[in-house]
């Protein structure tokens, strides 16, 4: 598959998947909770809910796109 069909291709979940992208996803909102609970309400806190929302975008991405 080349990079941009398996970039812009729907990958079914498989096996353990769906159980290691809520494990991610529930890491990163321990980790929003904290981010939220200790600093002010500012748009730096915003970006950094964001950053981590796309950190757990890819780090899903990474194993739908790369297990076959």
């Amino acid at each position: 598959m080349s990079d941009l069909e398996n970039r812009f291709t729907y990958h079914a979940p498989k096996a353990d998947q769906p159980k290691r992208y809520t494990a991610i996803r529930e890491a990163a909102k321990m980790y929003a909770e904290l981010i939220v609970d200790i600093t002010p309400q500012s748009r730096e806190q915003s970006i950094a809910l964001t950053k981590l929302e796309e950190a757990v975008f890819w780090a899903n991405a990474a194993i739908a796109r790369n297990e076959g």
